[in-house]
């Protein structure tokens, strides 16, 4: 292995340290809100690893990454709300809180969200590409403002986490070891995607796709894929994410969450997996702080976004593993 692969694997696992030991160490300390802010890290963590898949690795900058998020939010808090009223979704689907149903049918409603809005906006490229998504994004974050049903403009409160057999996913130490354990197989995951001739692909018509036409390989079929298993990353982002603050709004799939998770990309590093996950840190602990001064605390986030995009092609994360370069 050489250096940086020998730097980036203890970095990694100093981190994956870090993530294990923070609730005892909490607990001992007799502070819990460390655990919740970083539960909420964590699940913010998926969401950016996805976006990476989509930006770092298949060059498809979407901003509208936000309304898988949404989407997966949502299953969750109407299926809530219909379990416990008792009236049947549509008349057909009965309500519940069980997490082996909720959260896989998050995931699915996600990833064919993605497989129809990707089937189009993968017909355009570059600024075309990025406006469908967030057209696509915005009309779905305006749907939920209209649904009254729902709660509209207000959101829906959730009023008692889902169930998993063998876990109290009302304990907040359960629930954080549950979302680590989430990210861990979501990075294994999209590794050994990124590292299989799928991953090849992928990354081989993000810097030319009509070389990779002309060896006979249909780039549409496999970037529309990746934009789906993205999709299905946020919508199970989104499903945590409901379960944490056991309330969903609109505000989960409007476009400023999105560009919030590309920033934790670029601050973290494109195309480097845990890069996003560290991205996803600094952000959220950068905001928790400076929030503590001043209410416009992206006043000064965003000097420090410019620089490490200026400086640090792979971010802090490359910065730490000694990848991280000046643009050219």
């Amino acid at each position: 292995m050489s250096r940086s692969g020998t730097r980036t694997a203890a970095i990694v696992a100093a981190g994956g340290l870090f993530f294990v030991l923070l609730p005892p160490v909490a607990t001992f300390a007799g502070e819990d809100y460390p655990i919740s802010l970083f539960t909420r890290i964590l699940i913010y963590a998926i969401t950016a690893v996805s976006l990476d898949l989509l930006i770092g690795y298949g060059g498809m900058i979407s901003l509208g990454h936000a309304a898988f998020v949404g989407l997966g939010a949502y299953v969750v808090g109407i299926l809530h709300q219909h379990g416990t009223d008792g009236q049947p979704l549509l008349g057909l689907l009965p309500g519940s809180d069980n997490a082996l149903l909720v959260w896989p049918l998050a995931v699915l409603i996600a990833a064919l969200s993605a497989l129809v809005i990707g089937s189009l906006s993968l017909r355009t490229s570059g600024m075309h590409f990025i406006m469908i998504t967030l057209a696509f994004a915005q009309m779905l974050y305006y749907f939920f403002i209209g649904l009254e049903k729902y709660g509209g403009d207000d959101g829906l409160s959730i009023y008692s986490r889902n169930r998993l057999p063998g876990l109290d996913l009302g304990n907040d130490l359960h629930f954080y070891y549950l979302c680590l354990s989430l990210l861990a197989a979501y990075l294994v995951f999209v590794h050994r995607l990124v590292q299989s001739r799928f991953g090849l692909v992928i990354r081989g018509a993000s810097s030319n796709s009509r070389r990779i036409e002309a060896i006979g390989i249909h780039s549409y079929r496999y970037r529309l894929v990746c934009f789906a298993i993205a999709g299905a990353g946020g919508g199970l982002a989104g499903a945590l994410l409901a379960n944490q603050t056991e309330f969903v709004s609109p505000g989960l799939l409007n476009w400023t969450l999105s560009g919030e998770l590309m920033v934790m990309v670029l601050l973290g590093g494109l195309g480097s997996l845990f890069g996003p996950v560290l991205g996803a840190t600094i952000f959220l602990l950068l905001e928790e702080v400076l929030a503590m001064y001043t209410e416009h605390w992206m006043v000064f986030l965003g000097p420090f976004l410019v620089i490490v995009v200026i400086f640090l092609k792979r971010g802090l994360f490359g910065l730490l593993t000694g990848t991280g370069q000046r643009h050219e």
